[in-house]
């Protein structure tokens, strides 16, 4: 796809460093579930700075949707966000992405790797689909949960929050290593869906080989690097 600009419609926070950011949507993209696109500030100084962003809406919106963590100590595209404003463009690149449903499973998301499993789950929803999926979602502490109420009457007890830096009695303590995933998965034979920081993310996928999780039933990005 060339690349396009797109004029941003709205900009939410929705927790204390992720935005949800909605922009028009051309006619020519197509993605699925999933997925991501290469994007860009339309500014000066920023135009070349192209960063990969989930959609978190479907493919059907008339609109495009991106939940964002944001760093406002980091110099860099994300800080930037910060003082975007409706009068505002995006500049769309190419769409890519190796993250897309292909059965129940368990997903397992830490930070803003939970934002390809948001459309998945959506899309899932829209074709009565979604019972029997499990997400297991991992963050620093508190604050850093984001959509836990969409999250929670979506999924209902399929849904587990892990703090690894906080001690709240209303969620797990710790990190999703080889112990956590024995004592809280039965079934080693269905999909695993990982995304989120890479080192956290090979770490939980050699956990899983170890379990003896065959390979092909494990969905992340770049699984082979």
């Amino acid at each position: 796809m060339e690349k396009q600009k797109v004029n941003i419609q709205s900009i939410k926070q929705v927790n204390h460093n992720v935005l949800r950011i909605r922009t028009e949507k051309p006619k020519e993209i197509n993605f699925k579930p999933g997925q991501a696109v290469s994007l860009c500030l339309d500014k000066d100084d920023w135009r070349e700075e192209e960063r990969p962003f989930t959609f978190t809406s479907l493919p059907s919106d008339d609109y495009l949707e991106f939940h964002i963590k944001v760093y406002p100590s980091h110099d860099g595209v994300t800080e930037q966000l910060y003082n975007l404003t409706i009068k505002d463009k995006f500049i769309l690149g190419d769409v890519f992405g190796a993250i897309k449903y292909k059965g129940k499973g368990t997903f397992i998301a830490g930070g803003a790797g939970l934002t390809p499993f948001l459309a998945i789950f959506k899309d899932l929803q829209t074709k009565n689909e979604l019972a029997d999926n499990v997400l297991f979602f991992a963050n620093k502490t508190k604050k850093d949960i984001f959509l836990q109420d969409w999250l929670d009457k979506t999924l209902g007890d399929n849904f587990r929050n892990i703090l690894s830096e906080e001690d709240k009695k209303e969620y797990s303590y710790g990190r999703i290593d080889k112990d956590f995933l024995k004592e809280n998965i039965t079934d080693f034979s269905q999909k695993f869906y990982v995304c989120g920081p890479p080192k956290m993310q090979e770490s939980i996928i050699d956990d899983l080989l170890d379990l003896g999780v065959d390979k092909n039933n494990i969905v992340a990005e770049d699984l082979d690097s």
